[in-house]
């Protein structure tokens, strides 16, 4: 694994540049923020520099996965989770787990005969520096890599269906940072990107620390996909995950108006 580059170098080539201006604006609020406010107390709400306006703009309100109610999970060739590693030629990154839920109260989860309007819950638990693929004889606590630094989970194309929910587990980003600690969510050319926003230079998303994003759609997968990624180590790595096929009315992704209900 390459050793880490310095970020002012290599950060502009990995994330969109209306992302970067987001860091910017984010980071300059962080330095100012008092570390024993509430989470809810560090949002940024007003707008007060072009930077932040951008950022403000380009944010979806994110939603609690503790919250979720979710009903039974599609069964695939692969069976009811998709397991695959967010990797280069170099090797991997990040190992990732996604499973596409129906809504609660439907104990079976088959697209062909749910019926119309049903939301499909996209789920993705990623792993940073972890080898969860039983082909290869490892599991759940084996190092694949050493990951001092993942910066964001994102798709590479556009959330094909979203219906405007989209969100992350409170729990673990507070687990693997603190309560401070902030994911925001924004929509780039059609597709999510969830930022992790760390408290500090010594307390970042790290290796061996999962955490869960999962986003709504009104279409069902289509099958895995190569089209979700991991920034860590300042490298973007990419790898697959169940995703909807583009479907005409649903080609804008995050950019399309919320069906949310």
């Amino acid at each position: 694994m390459n050793t880490p580059t310095p970020r002012s170098n290599t950060i502009r080539s990995i994330l969109p540049v209306s992302l970067l201006a987001l860091g910017l604006a984010l980071g300059a609020c962080a330095e100012d923020v008092d570390r024993t406010a509430e989470p809810d107390d560090t949002e940024l709400e007003v707008a007060t520099t072009d930077g932040e306006a951008e950022a403000l703009a380009l944010k979806i309100d994110a939603a609690e996965f503790g919250s979720l109610e979710l009903g039974a999970k599609i069964v695939g060739p692969q069976g009811p989770e998709v397991k695959s590693s967010l990797k280069t030629a170099e090797g991997n990154f990040a190992d990732i787990t996604s499973y596409v839920a129906c809504p609660k109260g439907m104990d079976k989860c088959d697209p062909k005969t749910a019926p119309k309007g049903t939301i499909y819950t996209y789920v993705h638990t990623v792993y940073p520096g972890e080898d969860n693929d039983a082909s290869t004889g490892a599991g759940r606590g084996n190092d694949s890599s050493d990951i001092e630094i993942a910066e964001a989970f994102k798709m590479l194309q556009p959330a094909f269906g979203f219906n405007g929910v989209a969100g992350y587990s409170e729990l673990e980003v507070e687990a693997a940072l603190d309560k401070a600690a902030r994911v925001v969510i924004t929509c780039h050319d059609g597709s999510l990107v969830w930022t992790v926003n760390a408290t500090g230079e010594d307390n970042t998303w790290e290796q061996a620390e999962p955490i869960t994003f999962f986003w709504q759609s009104t279409l069902p997968p289509a099958g895995p996909s190569d089209v979700y990624a991991i920034v860590a180590n300042y490298t973007e790595a990419t790898g697959m995950g169940p995703f909807p096929a583009a479907t005409a009315g649903a080609e804008a992704g995050c950019k399309a108006p919320s069906t949310a209900r």
